[in-house]
């Protein structure tokens, strides 16, 4: 008996509606450590794919890679999330660094904002998160303020999520996935300084800071300062879910006439039919 031919990874059309891909930017960390182990590592919350996961799309992650294979990445799946993370190089919207802005990461820098681009010219569903919605507005020509102080956890705590409320703007698409104000969970010092153009704010803090952006359009293009990820309120990935399996192409189903062929006891093939 022949063996039988590998399967073919169907494509992004090919697959049931129900399940869209959603791909996921990754930290790239010098050194972690696990079990025995302590190496090089891309790594991630577990919250961000298991967010994914609840919400019915499936998680892949993208750790940084070539920016120039991004528009490859990206015509693969059916949704993306630039995750949280580390500071945003200024140097990328034309300000010099302060002294409390964090320490650099180039490669993730030059690989999401590779994705964003591709996302932003496909039409891919797209969802900043904190250091992902920064990035989304650097790529479209906006600036950040480096330092901010009342948006990290409690005081004199670190890496302990803070909560805030933020109200959303009516008729924004923020607004029409999360109404109203609530509180949200929290942990960044920077912010939108310069909202780029074709952008506009969606959402605001107490205090006035831009929490949420998006582009207008036919595109699902939305970014939020908090961290939905870390909440219970799973309202954003479930809109990102459904505007990616939107995008799906239902499997193709046989003609009415189709039968599949047999093979006679000769060898000759002949067609079923009704």
């Amino acid at each position: 008996m022949e063996p039988s031919p590998p399967a073919q990874a169907a494509d992004r059309r090919d697959r049931p509606v129900s399940e869209p891909l959603i791909g996921v930017s990754t930290y790239l960390e010098p050194v972690a450590r696990w079990g025995v182990w302590e190496l090089p590592a891309t790594l991630l919350p577990a919250a961000y794919p298991r967010m994914v996961q609840q919400s019915g799309g499936l998680a892949a992650l993208l750790p940084p890679d070539a920016p120039a294979r991004a528009g490859t990445a990206v015509a693969r799946l059916d949704g993306l999330v630039v995750a949280g993370g580390a500071d945003v190089e200024p140097g990328l919207y034309g300000a010099e660094r302060d002294f409390r802005t964090g320490p650099p990461a180039q490669e993730r820098d030059a690989w999401e904002l590779a994705l964003i681009r591709a996302a932003l010219e496909s039409g891919t569903p797209l969802l900043g998160i904190c250091r992902g919605m920064q990035l989304l507005n650097v790529a479209l020509g906006g600036t950040l303020t480096q330092h901010l102080d009342g948006h990290t956890g409690p005081l004199g705590t670190t890496g302990v999520l803070g909560a805030h409320p933020v109200k959303t703007v009516p008729g924004t698409l923020c607004a029409s996935i999360v109404p109203g104000e609530s509180a949200v969970p929290t942990y960044h010092h920077q912010c939108v300084q310069r909202l780029a153009p074709g952008l506009v704010a969606s959402a605001h803090a107490a205090d006035g800071t831009i929490e949420a952006i998006e582009r207008p359009g036919p595109q699902w293009v939305l970014g939020v300062q908090w961290h939905p990820e870390m909440g219970d309120d799973p309202r954003l990935m479930q809109a990102l879910v459904a505007a990616s399996t939107a995008r799906l192409v239902p499997a193709r189903t046989p003609p009415e006439d189709f039968a599949p062929p047999r093979t006679t006891g000769a060898g000759a093939r002949e067609r079923l039919r009704p």
